[in-house]
């Protein structure tokens, strides 16, 4: 057990703070800025928290990386939890209020009783990856919203509405080619992304677009202890509901990872199992067994997660006769 510990509520424009010494607590509001971060650290000082007691807060996309990574860069011990456990161990506490300092007070008693994995920031170069990544992503929903929206006024017959959608929707289209070349330009302008968007690309299934997604949202492969591990991440391990005699549920995809990763390697699924040998196999096994086609996706996810776990951590990249060592795959969900 931790004598200190931080937990940190996250919102868009504060952060709870609470430290836990013991059984005594000390909470402080703080806003969500850069210069709110710099007032953070000295308070921290200020109230004796030492830089090796570890800091808890959850994954909350960018509200929580920027101080995630400013205390890290401090040197404080720093674990970006899955809210899901947030919420079990609130459970399991019986706690009865839901505000924002509850939640801090709730985070820094979990970072109390809890070996936590410590937090590694991304690199500045995956950081702007992701930038680009996530930029491109809401150019492509606006383009579908605009399609949507123009075969809407095209059923009612209103021309001079189809002219102005088109004219936006082709803007849009030269904002997604030059944001492509972007991050085609960045990765090959990075020789730690370069490399393994080389190797990850060998993998049949992933084009360049989904290569780029998964550098963006995985960062460096190599922070996982194992391809369990990334699977995990992503959310594409099985989870299975048996207990006893009467509860007998399917297994399905746990889901309680990285979504938008989990999202992008969707479409790439279900590619592998059509132009990817190893997936194809495994697939042609799996109906046989009368697995669902959406299982089979779902195991496929999940053993494009495993070889890109292969392939960046041994360095080479990817050959069908090659087995992965050690990558412990099984079929099926």
């Amino acid at each position: 057990m931790n004598e200190c510990a931080v937990g940190i509520d996250v919102s868009k424009a504060k952060l709870d703070v609470c430290v836990a010494r013991g059984s005594k607590i000390k909470t402080k509001v703080i806003r969500n800025t850069g210069s709110g971060f710099t007032e953070l650290l000295g308070w921290l000082q200020r109230v004796d928290a030492p830089s090796d007691a570890p800091v808890c807060l959850e994954a909350t996309g960018p509200y929580s990386e920027a101080v995630a990574t400013a205390l890290s860069d401090a040197g404080y011990r720093v674990s970006v939890i899955n809210p899901a456990r947030a919420k079990g161990f609130a459970q399991s506490q019986l706690a009865r209020n839901k505000t924002d300092k509850a939640d801090a007070v709730l985070l820094a008693r979990f970072a109390q009783t809890t070996a936590l994995e410590v937090w590694t920031p991304p690199s500045p170069a995956t950081r702007t990856l992701r930038a680009l990544v996530d930029r491109l992503q809401s150019l492509l929903d606006m383009r579908q919203q605009e399609l949507n929206r123009c075969e809407a006024a095209s059923s009612a017959g209103h021309a001079e509405v189809i002219a102005m959608i088109r004219t936006h929707v082709d803007w849009l289209d030269g904002q997604i080619a030059q944001i492509e070349h972007d991050i085609d330009d960045h990765i090959g302008g990075n020789p730690e992304l370069a490399q393994d968007a080389e190797l990850i690309s060998s993998i049949p299934g992933l084009g360049t677009k989904t290569t780029a997604r998964m550098l963006a949202y995985l960062g460096d492969v190599r922070r996982f202890s194992s391809a369990k591990a990334l699977a995990a991440f992503i959310g594409v391990t099985p989870r299975q509901r048996q207990s006893g005699s009467s509860v007998r549920g399917r297994t399905m995809l746990s889901r309680s990872g990285h979504a938008t990763a989990r999202t992008a390697l969707y479409m790439a699924g279900l590619v592998a199992v059509r132009h990817n040998p190893v997936i194809a196999a495994m697939a042609v096994r799996l109906r046989e067994r009368g697995l669902a086609p959406k299982a089979i996706v779902g195991a496929s996810m999940r053993r494009l997660a495993h070889l890109i776990y292969g392939v960046v951590k041994s360095g080479k990249p990817f050959d069908a006769r090659i087995p992965m060592a050690g990558l412990a795959i099984q079929d099926g969900i």
